[in-house]
């Protein structure tokens, strides 16, 4: 039993954690630069449709993130209380329900791709182009509600291996596919972004099997298809009780994104490809915070799920310790090479002296992004969801939308007003989420429940004596 218990904790070290989640997501940054370069060959038209479009996936996978992202922190901390069997229910029954979302979104993006693009006020010379690469990436959003449950239930059984690997193989898959179809390599025809689109799909199919497969045998128990008939009520609703407030926090965010991006078209094509190709950079600055970010938050689910709130408290600190010098320092070498690094994805001289303004400015946004990241991903961890939730709705929705408007479109200040409203919002939920958990509300019920239990199995101890 010490055995076990040594090699379960072994396994929720925040390091061991972190790292596979680091190359995971580098390797997913690597295939959004590359797939960004690639389609820059094409036309900086078509980078602005493909950075367009991912801002309204990304809007859509809210949809089923509440699930997801429920199933991830329950499921961490059912192995902490050593209820293996829930856990395992639990990965069950969140598949089924997000896949059935997944293949609603799917048939929506398939029906419907030019009338939301147009509500969502894609310049007019552009929607050719979305009418391409709508309907066969939005096609796919099945396997992207795959990837995104599956991947979520493995890691956070303590296995982030396996999603890295996972990601290195679709990453090659993709990269190949691409320059084939975008050269006329391999003797692959020469699709232009129907290519890309089809490469997209195809890596993200062959991602989606092998998870799957991985996500089988994930669990103390294996997974039979038999099991697929299982719905547990009880466990569904835990799940949706912390899944909820992060459902509509990562909607918050994605849909004040696209929101944004919205403005940004309004403004031009100029600033919807700049804001695009910095999406891009601005990835770099934060990797490895977020991979900490996010390896402290199953960490510390398993920590409140075995009682271990002291442990858990620290472990926010830690990760801000490690992630600000991190962000900061990766942020100050992009402001260096950044333009250098533009200059491989386009030449056009209104774009890159927008960005070479916005990097010095995504100096200051990255460490407020940065502590949102790991106080934001810690409160979740406790079930402290709500909370972000609100604050996300307030603040984004306020300042980084209804003022990015004011100030950047009714005002005619442009992306650099944008920009400031977003920092703001990335600073003012920081310092918010920063005092929430040095307060330890739910750290403090979790004692108080331990507490309670040993008194109780004490009365129990004497009435049987």
């Amino acid at each position: 039993m010490k055995k076990s218990k040594t090699n379960e904790s072994n396994k929720f070290n925040l390091w061991l954690l972190a790292w596979p989640i680091f190359i995971e997501q580098f390797l997913q940054f690597l295939l959004g630069s590359v797939d960004t370069l690639m389609v820059s060959r094409i036309s900086d038209n078509a980078v602005a449709v493909v950075g367009f479009s991912n801002q309204l996936f990304n809007a859509l996978t809210t949809l089923f993130a509440t699930v997801a992202s429920g199933a991830g922190i329950v499921i961490a901390q059912k192995i902490g209380s050593r209820l293996q069997e829930d856990a395992r229910t639990v990965g069950i029954i969140c598949f089924k329900v997000t896949i059935a979302i997944g293949l609603a979104l799917s048939v929506l993006l398939i029906a419907f791709s030019r009338p939301i693009a147009k509500m969502l006020q894609l310049p007019d010379e552009l929607l050719p182009l979305a009418d391409t690469y709508i309907p066969i990436v939005g096609g796919g959003m099945i396997l992207i509600a795959a990837i995104a449950v599956l991947g979520t239930a493995i890691r956070n059984t303590g296995n982030t291996k396996g999603p890295m690997i996972i990601a290195v193989g679709m990453n090659v898959i993709h990269i190949v596919m691409n320059y084939g179809f975008i050269f006329g390599a391999y003797g692959f025809p020469q699709l232009g972004l129907a290519g890309v689109a089809i490469s997209t799909v195809t890596s993200r199919l062959i991602a989606t099997v092998v998870l799957f497969v991985i996500f089988l045998g994930a669990f103390e128990r294996k997974i039979k298809f038999s099991d697929f008939r299982i719905f547990d009520r009880k466990l569904f609703k835990e799940v949706l009780q912390i899944g909820w407030p992060l459902g509509i926090n990562s909607a918050n965010w994605v849909f004040s994104q696209l929101a944004i991006f919205s403005f940004l078209a309004m403004l031009g094509s100029t600033e919807l490809a700049a804001r695009t190709y910095m999406n891009t950079l601005e990835s770099f600055c934060f990797l490895l915070g977020f991979s900490l970010a996010l390896a402290a938050q199953i960490q510390i689910a398993h920590l409140y799920g075995a009682g271990k709130t002291r442990e858990a408290y620290r472990a926010a600190y830690k990760v801000l310790a490690v992630g600000l010098p991190l962000v900061a320092v990766n942020a100050f070498i992009l402001v260096v090479f950044g333009t250098h690094v533009l200059r491989l994805f386009t030449q056009d001289a209104d774009i890159l002296a927008l960005c070479v303004v916005l990097l010095w400015m995504n100096l200051m946004l990255q460490p407020g992004k940065m502590v949102n990241m790991a106080l934001g991903n810690s409160l979740n961890a406790v079930g402290d969801t709500r909370y972000t939730m609100k604050i996300s709705l307030i603040f984004m929705w306020v300042v980084a939308t209804g003022c990015s408007y004011l100030l950047g479109v009714s005002l005619g200040w442009g992306i650099v007003a944008i920009y400031s409203c977003m920092i703001a919002d990335e600073y003012i939920r920081g310092v918010l989420s920063y005092f929430r958990w040095r307060g330890r509300k739910y750290l403090r019920k979790k004692e108080e429940e331990i507490q309670k239990e040993q008194e109780q199995c004490a009365a129990e101890v004497r009435l049987a004596l």
